[in-house]
C-alpha cells in the first residue's frame, strides 16, 4: 500500500503543477485542455459529443454543461448532426488558437515537473512497466 499511495501521490503532484502552469499561463482548465486537444488529437478538430464524452471518461451531463460554457467563451461550437439525433462539436478558430497557446505549455511543464526528474533507466522502467500494464 506505501508504494500504490506513494506512485498516486506523485502522479497528483506532477499533474497538478502541470496543470496550474498551464492555467496559469493561458488561462485553460484542465478539462478546457482535455476537450480541445481530444477534438485536434481525435477528431481532426470535430467530434460527435458521445465520442468526445467517452475519450474523457465523462458523463453526458458533465460533458454538456463544460461545452455550454466553452461555447460561451467562443472555444467550440455544436452542431446538430442531420442524420440522427448526435451533436457534434467543433473547435474554433479560437479554440484551436488558445490550444496552439497551450501545448507548448504543457510540453514545458511536463519536461520541468517530471521528464527533467528521471534518469535513463527511470525512462526506461517507466517505459516497461506501462507496456507491461496495457493489457489486464
Amino acid at each position: 500500500m506505501r508504494i500504490w499511495n506513494m506512485w498516486k501521490g506523485s502522479y497528483k503532484r506532477i499533474f497538478g503543477r502541470v496543470v496550474k502552469d498551464m492555467s496559469e499561463q493561458t488561462g485553460l482548465s484542465e478539462g478546457d485542455f482535455g476537450v480541445l486537444d481530444r477534438l485536434v488529437q481525435f477528431g481532426e478538430g470535430k467530434l460527435r459529443q458521445q465520442e468526445l464524452a467517452d475519450s474523457m471518461d465523462w458523463d453526458k451531463s458533465r460533458l454538456s454543461h463544460h461545452l455550454t460554457r466553452m461555447e460561451k467563451r467562443g472555444l467550440v461550437q455544436r452542431k446538430p448532426l442531420d442524420t440522427d439525433r448526435g451533436v457534434q462539436i467543433n473547435i474554433t478558430p479560437a479554440g484551436r488558437s488558445i490550444l496552439d497557446e497551450a501545448l507548448p505549455v504543457v510540453s514545458t511543464a511536463i519536461r520541468k515537473h517530471f521528464l527533467a526528474l528521471l534518469t535513463e533507466q527511470d525512462k526506461k522502467s517507466i517505459i516497461a512497466l506501462a507496456e507491461r500494464t496495457k493489457t489486464p
